[in-house]
């Protein structure tokens, strides 16, 4: 089965060249192998943040803190607030933030300064610095020193032109303005929790300056607050007391307008406060209802009495109205009973004697007189109750007249009563106003003699005896952490740098390439392939051409080393893909110069003939022959000379005595720049095709891919690759930029091995329980490395 000639559509797609790179989840795996392989980098980092921070230590002037508690105390000031017209109850956030605004203000700095000198403490002014904030300072010196600015105050222009006494004082008020402001932006004012209680703090070098200027501070603070108090005790009095003169003149004219309008309108009232208008009425309705009952007994009692004398003499005495209404004293009842007397002994007579007896008729008469009597009283007394009646129906009348009068005159004063009333409350306002007034005024001049304010100090500053900074914990473990946060920095740096190829997962993901196996670091560093050697015995016979030659050797002369192992896995892949094929043309190339290939290409071509096969190793790097250099071969002839004079291998082939490997050298000749038409040329083919004919493996080292087109040249003449990368080096990109050019090279890869590996740390880059983490475990299969690098160097 030929790979090489699969069509290339049939062949897989590239894959991905970051596939892997976006998953949507954290791969842990991932990132502890990330983190173990810069675990050494995180290392150093770390311990160059802690030296930098016992730097630090070492060169920064401890510091002392001052602290002074002071209290915003209600209590204090609750006899005050009783009596205060301004009183301010400090319950909110705002409140405390205020004060502490006040705390850090510009004024009470400057009263600490002036009452400190602190613009002439040379100690505060120009306390000691650390080394970095001296290097700061040396820095802007040397900027100003080459860049100098002219000493320019605004408004003030240049100092220097000034006279003495004149400078002398603008430089003095210049320091007293930066003391003030250096005081103002080093003190430190905290509230403590959710309390009341603001904690005062300073900071400096020297632990007595710290606490006289922390002291200074509550002191000024303490005696702000009382003076505020007073001066504000003080205006609100000079202000309440221009204020009661115009109200005393104003509850004045009010009241007098009061009275004045009550006069002009007639609108006095009695104890109660009642309109006499509105008394007058009232007592009149009273009198006229008492007056209609009046008037209507009357007119009863004279119409009853009248009917009676209207009927007649003899029903006016039968009528029994009459006695009900008279008193039995009266004159009429008296008639009555007389007349009733005379009509018993009148009955009695006439019934003994008869109607004629004289007695009889004396009764009769008697009785006929009596009764003619009381008719006569019923009429005088019918007369008098008709001159009531018309009495009380006079006065009925007179007092409705009057109640029409005194209803007309109330409402006149009701509605005057509205402007009185007006005008009352207006003067009552001013009045209670001024009664206000004059009282807070009063307590705000009693105030002025007893000034208390809401503040007072429970805790004094003291001296420190420790110093606050640097703290020697907090720094050393802040430079930890930043040390490992800049080591992991860097380390994830080099991660995201690392675009090179390290295990064999990455070889089959990321350019869809057959991964061969690991070849690993053999001797000391090889010298770069590219770098043409001089063609000098000595040289030649130096330790690094042993060297050299011994590298190319190693296959053959340690066949149980992991080296040689690699390489079998790679004949074996080769066997499979070539699988039917008689002869088998192989060809090694690399994308970059240096990558050792040749010393792969060696190696494998002495593995194949140490195993028994015939083999042919072939240098064709025309431009480059590493591969001849690193074997000491010193030819007259080769490739070149037996492609352009059409000779077979046997003439310019060396064979190698203990492995029967048949060797074509290529010998550089100055400057030939048309190596690629040489080795796709019809000389090149039938040399290749004489070689068939004799060698079961042909190996062939060819130049690099990147550099020049030798490769791509020969390729038709190729029935497999082998892709050499170095471990670390090969940038990922540009193999698989390299091999999406040029399909036709990339479908005839058989595999790809990565070289030069570090097997001490190739476990760091393979994931958890992949096979890079158990090489340590295979060493028992293998020739120790320590056997391989004396053998390459014998």
């Amino acid at each position: 089965m030929n790979y090489a000639n699969f069509p290339l559509d049939k062949r897989m797609p590239l894959p991905n060249s970051e596939a892997g790179d976006g998953d949507d989840f954290i791969d842990i795996e991932r990132l502890l192998g990330m983190a173990a392989r810069q675990a050494k980098v995180v290392g150093v980092c770390a311990i160059i943040g802690l030296f930098l921070g016992m730097l630090y230590l070492q060169t920064t002037p401890p510091k002392f803190v001052s602290v002074s508690s002071v209290l915003i105390d209600e209590g204090l000031n609750k006899i005050v607030d009783d009596i205060s017209a301004a009183s301010t109850t400090m319950q909110t956030d705002s409140a405390i933030l205020s004060q502490i605004e006040i705390l850090t203000s510009t004024r009470l700095a400057a009263v600490v300064v002036d009452k400190l000198k602190l613009d002439q403490n040379d100690t505060f002014m120009n306390p000691p610095q650390s080394a970095l904030a001296q290097g700061v300072g040396l820095i802007r010196g040397l900027i100003q020193y080459v860049h100098p600015s002219s000493p320019v105050m605004p408004g003030v222009g240049d100092i220097t032109k000034l006279d003495p006494a004149a400078r002398d004082a603008l430089i003095a008020a210049s320091r007293r303005d930066y003391a003030i402001l250096k005081l103002q932006n080093e003190i430190r004012a905290d509230r403590v929790g959710r309390s009341y209680v603001i904690a005062l703090g300073y900071q400096a070098t020297d632990p007595a300056l710290a606490k006289a200027i922390t002291k200074a501070y509550a002191d000024a603070y303490l005696a702000d607050q009382l003076d505020a108090s007073f001066d504000a005790t003080e205006r609100a009095a000079v202000w309440l007391q221009g204020r009661l003169t115009e109200l005393r003149e104003s509850s004045q004219q009010a009241s007098l307008a009061v009275e004045k309008f009550r006069a002009e309108h007639g609108l006095s009232a009695n104890s109660d406060g009642q309109l006499m208008s509105d008394k007058q009425l009232a007592d009149l309705n009273a009198q006229l209802i008492v007056a209609q009952a009046d008037t209507a007994r009357a007119s009863a009692r004279y119409q009853q009495y009248k009917s009676i004398v209207d009927s007649g003499s003899d029903n006016a005495f039968k009528d029994a109205a009459i006695s009900s209404d008279q008193p039995a004293s009266s004159v009429i009842a008296a008639l009555k009973t007389r007349y009733l007397t005379v009509a018993k002994r009148q009955q009695d007579v006439e019934a003994n004697f008869g109607p004629q007896h004289p007695q009889a008729v004396a009764l009769a008469k008697e009785k006929a007189d009596i009764s003619t009597q009381i008719f006569g009283e019923l009429k005088q007394l019918t007369e008098s109750y008709r001159n009531e009646y018309e009495v009380a129906l006079a006065r009925e009348t007179a007092l409705r007249a009057n109640v029409a009068a005194a209803q007309g005159k109330s409402s006149i004063d009701n509605q005057s009563q509205v402007q009185l009333r007006d005008l009352d409350q207006k003067a009552t306002a001013l009045s209670t106003l001024y009664q206000t007034f004059l009282g807070r005024y009063e307590e705000a001049a009693q105030q002025q003699s007893f000034p208390v304010g809401k503040i007072r100090i429970i805790s004094d500053a003291s001296t420190p005896l420790a110093a606050s900074s640097p703290r020697t914990v907090i720094v050393l473990g802040l430079s930890l952490v930043l040390g490992v946060l800049m080591g992991a920095g860097f380390g994830g740096l080099n991660e995201f740098n690392e675009r090179f190829f390290r295990t064999g997962e990455e070889v089959r993901d990321r350019v869809g390439l057959k991964f061969l196996g690991y070849l690993p670091t053999i001797g000391s560093k090889p010298s770069k392939e590219d770098k043409p050697a001089e063609p000098d015995l000595k040289v030649a016979r130096s330790p690094a051409a042993i060297e050299r030659r011994a590298r190319m050797r190693v296959s053959i002369d340690a066949p149980a080393s992991m080296f040689s192992e690699t390489l079998r896995s790679a004949k074996i892949a080769f066997d499979v893909v070539m699988e039917g094929q008689g002869s088998r043309v192989i060809g090694v190339i690399s994308v970059l110069p240096g990558e050792g290939k040749s010393t792969v290409a060696a190696n494998l071509a002495g593995l194949l003939a140490a195993n028994g096969s015939r083999t042919l190793l072939i240098d064709g790097d025309l431009r480059n022959p590493g591969l001849s250099r690193s074997l000491g071969m010193e030819a007259e002839q080769g490739l070149m000379e037996a492609v352009v004079s059409g000779q077979t291998w046997q003439s310019v082939g060396k064979i190698d005595r203990q492995t029967k490997l048949a060797i074509i050298p290529a010998v550089l000749r100055g400057h030939f720049s048309h190596t690629s038409e040489l080795l796709s040329s019809a000389g090149m083919r039938r040399f290749i095709e004489n070689a068939k004919e004799t060698f079961e493996y042909i190996v062939v080292d060819l130049p690099p891919l990147g550099p020049v087109v030798d490769a791509k040249a020969f390729a038709p003449l190729v029935d497999g690759f082998v892709l050499v990368t170095e471990w670390g080096r090969t940038p990922r990109a540009m193999v698989r930029s390299m091999l999406e050019s040029e399909p036709y090279v990339a479908n005839k890869i058989v595999g790809a091995v990565l070289n030069k590996v570090d097997l001490k740390k190739l476990a760091k880059y393979g994931s958890f329980g992949a096979s890079e983490k158990f090489f340590d475990k295979y060493s028992s299969y293998y020739l120790d490395k320590s056997e391989v690098r004396s053998k390459a160097a014998v």
